[in-house]
């Protein structure tokens, strides 16, 4: 029987399908690639950056072939599968809750001539509507913070992945020593209670029988990805606000500093985190 999805996740879905926030995403965030990027210069683009993250991630995953069945937890507008779908020439299964970003995920697949490759479902990582051991891989980019439930969420990519399967994902996190209640500013912006660390999904992952294979810290792209696009809305603040309105726009300046500020103050972490499921 299925579980009714978490507050945290239904505010997720009515932000990210509202026009504000996907203007926003579309045109300053990364474009196809909606989450932290990974900045080998100064100059590199906020979207060569975001691309450059799947890239890394790519590079880790085991045994992957046009055989592979990957599941995107939070695919968003689909660049990651697409990306996968490509290199590998994998099945991927798009899983993501906005039914704006699902739209033009299938348009931009369409053009793409992917379709065979890719398929999008409407729905949670909470309560996956996938049955049992479907999946080699489960990947997921900065997404799993938004649950209310992120146990669950373990649980549901546990019962998914077949024996032996891999899942590698990243999260904006809480360092493992963050002092208690330093993260309002942060947490109230984004309406959560917690934000998860390291140490909790070594932890949680352990109990489900993941073994660990690497886990690369990058909390620097973090820091440099917030204030890039803090930037990138204060120079062009005249477009923004035309595309996103004001208050959306003033309100994720300030939020981008706090994170900003967070990374600054060693209260948060980010990194790519790599587990192999029981076999």
């Amino acid at each position: 029987m299925a579980i009714s999805k978490s507050k945290a996740v239904a505010r997720t879905e009515a932000y990210y399908d509202s026009e504000a926030a996907d203007a926003f995403y579309q045109s300053f965030w990364g474009g196809e690639d909606i989450h932290i990027g990974s900045y080998k210069n100064d100059g590199e683009t906020i979207a060569d950056a975001s691309r450059h993250t799947v890239e890394i991630m790519a590079g880790k995953l085991q045994a992957v072939s046009a055989k592979t069945r990957i599941l995107d937890l939070g695919s968003g507008y689909g660049g990651s599968g697409r990306y996968l779908a490509r290199r590998f020439g994998a099945h991927v299964t798009c899983l993501n809750l906005s039914t704006t970003q699902n739209a033009l995920n299938h348009e931009l697949t369409l053009a793409g001539g992917l379709l065979k490759r890719i398929e999008i479902i409407h729905g949670d990582f909470e309560n996956i509507p996938i049955d049992d051991c479907r999946y080699d891989i489960v990947w997921s980019q900065d997404a799993i913070l938004h649950s209310g439930n992120r146990e669950r969420v373990l649980d549901e990519v546990a019962r998914v992945l077949v024996p032996g399967g891999q899942f590698i994902f990243t999260d904006p996190m809480q360092t493992d020593d963050c002092p208690d209640g330093v993260l309002g500013p942060i947490l109230d912006r984004i309406q959560l209670d917690t934000l998860s660390s390291f140490q909790f999904y070594r932890d949680a992952l352990r109990e489900r029988g993941f073994k660990e294979i690497d886990i690369i810290p990058m909390t620097e792209q973090l820091r440099t990805h917030y204030n890039r696009v803090r930037l990138e809305l204060k120079n062009r603040y005249d477009e923004a606000v035309l595309l996103s309105g004001k208050e959306y726009v003033d309100n994720m300046i300030k939020g981008l500093g706090h994170w900003v500020d967070g990374a600054d103050k060693s209260y948060l972490a980010w990194g790519i985190l790599n587990f192999k499921a029981a076999d």
